[in-house]
């Protein structure tokens, strides 16, 4: 296992969210959608052509520019659509957003007081599987559903739905509900978009932190970001802890690769939970971070809804 230092992260523009979460790389804008939930905003922030280090191919410095919607409740993720339009997840319902506009509801939770949701992501064939969690995170309330032409639960029994990702052949699925302290796995079928056989991919209680939200590379590996415990974590296949990415921020939220070439490993982090003694110490808390993990990830297919 090989371990990296602070210093090898940065920040990205100058946005600062009271919760960043939910990171997701737009190819056809090549931009970064990312959500402060607690603001009730989505962002999209320009990261066309910089490498790690903030500069783009001729040396000049990225700006990092962001484009902030507000749109009020809790923004808990936001995906790009293969029509051009932004599905974005506001307290219980999935909306579609365009020009900054709400144009219309793709999908709505059945309602139940204080649930909502939460982490989500596209299957390798467009499909949109996304999680819920009770706001006062009573056990075995929450779900992980599937859009279809509706909400269908594919498992049940979470509290806090979180981190997804799939690996390069599509036919696995990894899976965070956070307070188990480890990440599953699911066997998944690609055309039928369903999980079977879930089990213990691994065991994150030594970290201090708890799983929250995941990426996969094209190598097939995972990567976790680990929320009050102040790393990403990167495990293989099998489950071994290959390595470990200590942060300047304690609130690391979720990660994504993004970049022209899927190079760039971003991270979204929290601010609003610090209390003023910890955001004195975390300057970076609340930003959205970049790094250079040394490996490729893997592309983000949209949304299909057409």
């Amino acid at each position: 296992m090989s371990a990296r230092n602070v210093e090898d992260v940065e920040p990205v523009g100058d946005v600062r969210a009271r919760f960043g979460e939910g990171p997701c790389w737009d190819p056809a804008t090549e931009t970064l959608l990312w959500v402060d939930i607690a603001g009730g905003a989505l962002h999209r922030t320009t990261a066309n052509g910089t490498t790690a280090n903030g500069e783009t191919a001729n040396g000049e410095t990225a700006n990092g520019e962001t484009a902030r919607t507000v749109l009020g409740g809790e923004v808990a993720a936001a995906f790009p659509t293969d029509r051009g339009t932004v599905a974005v997840a506001r307290d219980n319902t999935l909306l579609e957003i365009s020009g900054g506009e709400v144009v219309g509801e793709l999908a709505g939770l059945t309602p139940q007081p204080r649930m909502r949701f939460n982490d989500g992501g596209c299957d390798p064939r467009g499909r949109l599987l996304i999680g819920t969690m009770h706001l006062d995170k009573e056990p075995g309330t929450a779900a992980l559903y599937r859009l279809d032409e509706d909400l269908v639960p594919v498992a049940t029994g979470a509290t806090v739905s979180n981190g997804l990702g799939w690996s390069p052949d599509g036919t696995r699925l990894y899976y965070a509900d956070s307070p188990t302290l480890r990440v599953d796995v699911f066997d998944y079928d690609p055309g039928t978009g369903v999980p079977t056989g879930r089990r213990v991919l691994a065991d994150v209680s030594d970290s201090g932190g708890r799983p929250d939200g995941l990426t996969v590379d094209a190598e097939g590996c995972i990567w976790v970001a680990m929320i009050l415990g102040g790393e990403i974590r990167r495990y293989t296949p099998d489950g071994a802890l290959d390595r470990v990415i200590a942060l300047p921020v304690s609130h690391p939220t979720s990660v994504a690769f993004g970049g022209p070439d899927l190079t760039q490993l971003f991270v979204t982090t929290g601010w609003e939970p610090l209390s003023e003694a910890e955001r004195a110490a975390q300057p970076l808390a609340g930003r959205l971070l970049r790094l250079d993990p040394g490996v490729r990830g893997l592309p983000s297919p949209p949304l299909a809804l057409d």
